[in-house]
C-alpha cells in the first residue's frame, strides 16, 4: 500500500491523457482520451468527490474494455505495444485514484451507489436556514413553539411625554402644524 501512497494521481492522469492523445490518431480505443480528460477534471476539482469516484469506476471498467477491444481489433506491433503500456498505466492510476477518493471522503463499500448500508443515498440538497440540524429526522416540526420570554415589567411607569399645547380653536383630532 505504500507504493500506491507514493504515486501522484495528477502525473499519472497527465501521462495517461498524453499517451491516449497520441493513440487517438491511430486505430485505438476511442474512449480513452475523453476518459482521461474527465479524470484530469476530477483530480483538479477538490470538491468533486463523486466525480473522482465515477472516474475511478470508469477507469477500472475500461481496463476490461481495452482487453476485449485489443482481442477483437488487429493492430500493428508498435501501436499494440503502446496500448499495452496504456493498460498497464491504468492499473496504478486506478489504485491511486481510489486512494485519493477515500482521502476526500468517498465510500466504496457496497454497490450501485449504496454507501456502507446507507440505502437513502447521497444528500443532494439541504433545507435552508439550518433546519436539518434540529428536530426529529433532521427536520424542525411546526408544532413545537419556542416560548417567548415574559415581558419585562418596571415598578415605575414611564412618564407621558409633554406635547405642545393645543390651540383653543383647534378641533379635537385635527392636525396641527408645527
Amino acid at each position: 500500500m505504500d507504493f500506491v501512497q507514493s504515486l501522484d494521481p495528477s502525473k499519472l492522469v497527465l501521462v495517461g491523457a498524453s499517451l491516449s492523445f497520441i493513440l487517438s490518431g491511430v486505430r485505438a480505443p476511442p474512449y480513452n482520451f475523453p476518459l482521461y480528460l474527465f479524470g484530469y477534471y476530477a483530480q483538479e476539482n477538490s470538491e468533486a468527490v463523486q466525480s473522482l469516484q465515477t472516474f475511478t469506476g470508469l477507469l477500472g471498467v475500461s481496463i476490461i474494455y481495452d482487453i476485449v477491444w485489443m482481442s477483437t481489433n488487429g493492430q500493428h506491433g508498435f501501436i499494440r505495444f503502446l496500448n499495452i503500456v496504456l493498460i498497464l498505466l491504468k492499473l496504478p492510476t486506478f489504485l491511486a485514484f481510489g486512494l485519493a477518493a477515500r482521502q476526500r471522503g468517498s465510500q466504496f463499500g457496497g454497490s450501485l451507489g449504496v454507501r456502507g448500508g446507507d440505502l437513502s443515498g447521497p444528500t443532494v440538497w439541504s433545507m435552508p436556514g439550518g433546519f436539518t440540524s434540529m428536530g426529529r429526522d433532521g427536520y424542525q416540526t411546526v408544532d413545537d413553539d419556542i416560548p417567548a420570554p415574559p415581558p419585562q415589567r418596571t415598578s415605575v411607569p414611564p412618564a407621558a411625554p409633554a406635547g405642545p399645547p393645543q390651540a383653543p380653536n383647534a378641533a379635537p383630532g385635527a392636525y396641527q402644524s408645527v
